[in-house]
């Protein structure tokens, strides 16, 4: 099984999102193999707790424009790692802190990465 062509739009839709905002590390794994919940995740890092919201906005507000809206956020409050679960698709934005500790490349490194167009710049510091 692979990810649907709803769950690659959310995820490419995201994240040029995120790119626009300068997110760093942004990564997308076809999950819909290993997990029954969802098709795919969608990282994507920041620098500060400041820029992991702005980010967050920015992909909420894409995907809005989608009429996708997130079944569950967690998160937001401290902005060291918000999650928003759109069902089809994951998106953990992180802290770079956080991402450096917790490693979720190394979690699904066995799932196959999707990629992401040219226009997608993973803006590294």
């Amino acid at each position: 099984m692979t990810a649907t062509e709803h769950a690659l739009e959310l995820v490419v839709t995201a994240a040029r999102a995120a790119s626009e905002k300068l997110a760093t590390q942004i990564t997308a794994f076809d999950v819909s193999d290993q997990l029954a919940i969802t098709d795919a995740f969608l990282l994507a890092s920041a620098p500060n707790e400041r820029q992991v919201s702005s980010i967050v906005d920015e992909i909420e507000e894409r995907l809005r424009e989608l009429d996708a809206k997130p079944i569950r956020r967690e998160g937001q409050q401290e902005a060291r790692w918000v999650l928003l679960d759109y069902g089809d698709v994951v998106v953990h934005v992180q802290h770079e802190e956080e991402r450096q500790f917790y490693a979720l490349e190394r979690l699904w490194r066995d799932c196959p990465t999707i990629a992401l167009p040219a226009d997608v710049v993973s803006h590294e510091r």
